[in-house]
């Protein structure tokens, strides 16, 4: 067990937004992220979303949008922005696999991805470590290949930006120890375990005590799982070394039937830890614990 943890606050996803408290606009993310800030995130997870459509992208501005606004203010949390955008294939059918559907297929080169890392130089941009099925699509795949992650980690190693290391199954965990054998990340990494994703490894303590057993020596790391089961997570992660994290984007409620908002699922997180004894961490300790370079 730790006795002290910090949370990520994972604001707004990439997925359909079908919540009305999930932001959507820069500015509603960037207040999201804010007000998370306030009731005592630490690290703030940022996707961008399309305001027509109401789905994830990837225009580096309105990660600038959001990303000045949120410095701007009277917080200062770690940011952490995604880079998962860019690998979304989608085949043809089981019949007829290619060409890909264009409708739901966004593909783009490794260093493509990290556009608006390279411009707005957060702390923290996550990496993820494997290509898997997803939910929501028969025929669509997550595309992260071992050449994808390889090509990323070395150009984040190059710009001073820490990798956290999205890890969704057992397998995710070989590249880890890859990306620690080249020398592409640093001997003490950054890993999210991602539990509970459909077609990913399930939310049962027996695979997360499994994964944990299979983690770098000397990584830090945070555990999560989507749905009912991200508040049991929240009390899980200290007994098993890991910090905390919540969010709209793998939890839209606050209770049975009550819909949430970031700094809401923040507030009963911190009420979670300090009942059972767990302190939370300011943004400057976890910048310090994660040996954070300061960008801006």
């Amino acid at each position: 067990m730790i006795s002290e943890v910090f949370i990520t606050c994972a604001v707004t996803g990439g997925g359909a937004a079908k919540q009305p408290n999930v932001p959507v606009t820069p500015q509603q993310i960037a207040d999201s992220a804010i007000e998370a800030a306030r009731a005592g995130a630490a690290v703030v997870h940022i996707h961008v979303r399309d305001a027509k459509t109401r789905r994830g992208s990837r225009d580096p501005a309105l990660y600038r949008a959001v990303v000045q606004r949120i410095r701007e203010s009277d917080v200062n949390p770690v940011i952490n922005l995604t880079t998962g955008m860019g690998g979304d294939l989608v085949l043809g059918g089981a019949d007829s696999p290619l060409p890909p559907d264009p409708a739901g297929t966004d593909m783009v080169g490794a260093l493509e991805r990290l556009v608006h890392v390279e411009e707005l130089r957060p702390e923290i941009c996550t990496l993820d470590c494997g290509t898997m099925n997803f939910a929501g699509h028969s025929e669509y795949i997550m595309t992260n290949t071992p050449g994808m992650l390889s090509a990323m980690a070395a150009r984040l190693k190059h710009l001073g930006v820490r990798p956290e290391l999205e890890v969704f199954d057992t397998g995710h965990l070989i590249h880890v120890h890859e990306l620690l054998k080249d020398g592409l990340i640093d001997d003490q990494p950054l890993i999210q375990l991602c539990m509970g994703i459909r077609y990913g490894a399930p939310d049962d303590l027996t695979t997360l005590m499994a994964m944990v057993r299979h983690l770098p020596p000397r990584a830090v790391y945070s555990a999560f799982a989507i749905g009912r089961m991200q508040f049991p997570y929240v009390a899980l992660a200290p007994l098993i070394g890991a910090n905390v994290r919540v969010g709209l984007e793998d939890n839209l409620y606050l209770s049975r039937g009550r819909l949430a908002t970031n700094a809401e699922l923040v507030q009963r997180t911190i009420e979670i830890l300090e009942r059972i004894g767990v302190r939370v961490m300011s943004p400057e300790e976890t910048r310090e614990k994660l040996a954070l370079k300061v960008q801006v």
